[in-house]
């Protein structure tokens, strides 16, 4: 087995002008972390998760190295948190899924983050949710129909960065030949149900750039709460070790800076980030003001007719007040008079 096409996708959604999801997409290696923290803290918090990813060569080693680096990523947050003032409390999710050269597919999980695995036609969601309504879904105490709409859908029980040790999920699972995982924030999942997501993959298995476009299409037309953030990729036939993709993977990987956003959205893509190539965190997204036409500007300015009207009424309506105040002069004089 080996890494077939990659592909990854970043969106600052309708609501939010800042995006604080990063991601990777190094095949073997796969990843999302989703920031949180308010102000720009989120983004800080999962570009260094992505950063402690990256910096390290993985070549295998299944989930005791997932663990390792998940444990690093942790140190990494939560000492800029305990440092920086500005950064205080800060905290990211984290999934990771490392393609082996066994042919598993290993992952490494806090928060949530999800990964989901399309199998010829069934969908399934590999990940639990470190979630309040997850832990109470398992506990019998809502439905999965209630937790959808629950207040605190958002409040996650675990994180990356808020603790100096941190309980990390781990899994195998054994990959086939066709196989397709996806690897999404919340601002997706919350959104877009599954049947809907599953249906996107569907139509667009053969082209991964355009599933991923369609994904953050459908979050988007959904409201856009979030960061929308999806990474795909796929398991194909061959002896290729699972870190040397080939050459669709290659093509897909340099081409991740390209627009990331539905047209409608009106928003620059983002720059890919200095530290490494195939991980992007996204910058503060800018919505421009929509240009203003002649006849707009030529409305903004007042015309000297208006300026004439104007001050003619200001002049009768200081006149006025003055006429008003003699005749009140004249009528105390003639009343002390009599």
């Amino acid at each position: 087995m080996k890494v077939g096409s990659s592909y990854a996708r970043t969106d600052a959604g309708r609501k939010r002008r800042g995006n604080e999801d990063a991601y990777v997409c190094r095949p073997p290696l796969f990843a999302i972390a989703d920031g949180m923290g308010g102000a720009q803290a989120g983004e800080v918090a999962s570009a260094l998760a992505a950063e402690a990813l990256t910096d390290t060569p993985v070549d295998g080693g299944g989930e005791r190295r997932l663990v390792e680096l998940i444990r690093e990523a942790n140190r990494r947050v939560h000492e800029r948190a305990s440092t920086d003032a500005a950064t205080s409390g800060m905290g990211t999710t984290i999934t990771v899924a490392l393609v082996e050269d066994d042919g598993r597919v290993t992952f490494g999980h806090v928060g949530d983050s999800r990964a989901y695995l399309l199998r010829q036609d069934a969908f399934e969601q590999l990940t639990d949710d470190h979630s309040l309504v997850a832990e109470l879904v398992r506990r019998g105490e809502l439905s999965p129909a209630e937790a959808e709409v629950h207040p605190q859908r958002s409040v996650i029980t675990r994180a990356l960065g808020t603790d100096p040790d941190i309980d990390v999920d781990t899994f195998s699972v054994p990959a086939e030949a066709g196989d397709l995982f996806l690897i999404c924030s919340d601002g997706l999942s919350d959104m877009v149900d599954e049947e809907t997501i599953a249906s996107i993959l569907r139509a667009h298995r053969g082209d991964l750039a355009e599933a991923s476009r369609a994904l953050v299409q459908a979050a988007n037309r959904a409201g856009g709460e979030d960061n929308i953030t999806a990474v795909l990729f796929e398991i194909a036939e061959g002896d290729q070790a699972a870190g040397e993709p080939d050459e669709k993977t290659r093509e897909l990987a340099t081409s991740q800076d390209e627009d990331t956003l539905h047209p409608e959205d009106h928003v620059l893509p983002p720059p890919p980030a200095p530290s490494a190539v195939d991980t992007m965190v996204a910058p503060v997204d800018t919505i421009p003001p929509p240009p203003a036409d002649a006849e707009t500007e030529e409305a903004a300015a007042p015309s000297e007719d208006e300026e004439e009207a104007t001050f003619a009424r200001k002049a009768l309506a200081l006149a006025v007040i003055v006429a008003l105040c003699v005749l009140i002069v004249v009528l105390v004089v003639w009343g002390l008079a009599r």
